[in-house]
């Protein structure tokens, strides 16, 4: 699967068919329509005690965080909570390796967003040398029971791989460069990876045959296109749930109670207030 996605170019789908650009005000409405979905989702989530957890993992700059923000932007972080671990603490090098995850697990009516997961292991971790070739293989010998043991105290887990052109990447990285609101996008380990190209896609290749099981699949997700990636999944993410709509029934709005004679404007009256630059 690595020589394909190489060849691609920006603009072209997972079968090598070039796309027409998608148009800002159509994907600007098919996403909203989505975003509705994921609040009818989230009711019923609530109301169901659904528990589920989404990896997203995936190439450096191929889409994870700007599909996570159009998930998240809409919903409440209460139902759908964002997770983005930081590298572990000495502390946490010493536990468990997948113990500093569990913390974050869903309790009923939760579905949590783990932005990269304990697949850092064969990744990341594995590629830059970050652990030893027997963690690895520990890892991979432990991680399909661990999820089934997950699976099977009624966790639901979905798990996406998005996968990005080592030109695409490349062309991000560069806009990372030059764009002062991405500088901090921007690590060495990123450009590590156009160098260690070839190394990410034979550890990508390993995860894949090892861990795509009929329990927790891997879903790849072609995102040289941010714009329909960011469609695809959520669309896709929706319909692993067979969710309904709960009813919303709108509330009548209260009168005020009388003032008696205050004045809550005139009450401001020498206070700090922000300048009005604009």
């Amino acid at each position: 699967m690595g020589s394909k996605s190489e060849n691609k170019k920006p603009g072209h789908g997972q079968d090598g068919v070039e796309r027409k650009k998608l148009k800002t005000k159509v994907y600007e409405k098919e996403l909203f329509k989505l975003q509705v979905e994921l609040c009818k989702l989230q009711e019923w989530v609530k109301k169901s005690g659904t528990r589920a957890i989404v990896l997203f993992e995936g190439r450096d700059a191929a889409g994870k965080g700007g599909v996570l923000k159009r998930i998240t932007e809409r919903v409440s972080p209460r139902v759908f909570r964002l997770t983005a671990l930081p590298a572990p603490s000495s502390r946490e090098q010493t536990q468990f390796y997948g113990q500093r995850y569990i913390a974050h697990f869903p309790a009923a009516g939760e579905i949590v967003l783990f932005d990269r997961s304990w697949y850092n292991r064969a990744g990341v971790e594995r590629v830059l040398g970050f652990c030893t070739e027997e963690q690895v293989a520990y890892f991979f010998e432990q991680v399909n029971q661990f999820e089934n043991m997950i699976v099977g105290s009624g966790i639901r887990i979905i798990k996406y791989w998005f996968e990005v052109s080592f030109e695409e990447q490349q062309r991000r990285f560069r806009g990372r460069m030059t764009d002062p609101t991405k500088h901090w996008k921007l690590s060495p380990t990123d450009l590590e990876s156009q160098r260690l190209w070839y190394e990410y896609s034979r550890a990508r290749d390993e995860m894949l045959a090892r861990t795509n099981t009929g329990v927790c699949p891997w879903y790849i997700v072609p995102s040289d296109d941010k714009k329909r990636a960011r469609l695809n999944c959520i669309s896709h993410l929706l319909a692993q749930f067979s969710y309904e709509t709960i009813p919303f029934e709108v509330p009548e709005m209260p009168k005020r109670k009388a003032k008696h004679e205050y004045d809550d404007r005139a009450s401001l009256v020498g206070q700090n207030f922000v300048p009005e630059k604009y």
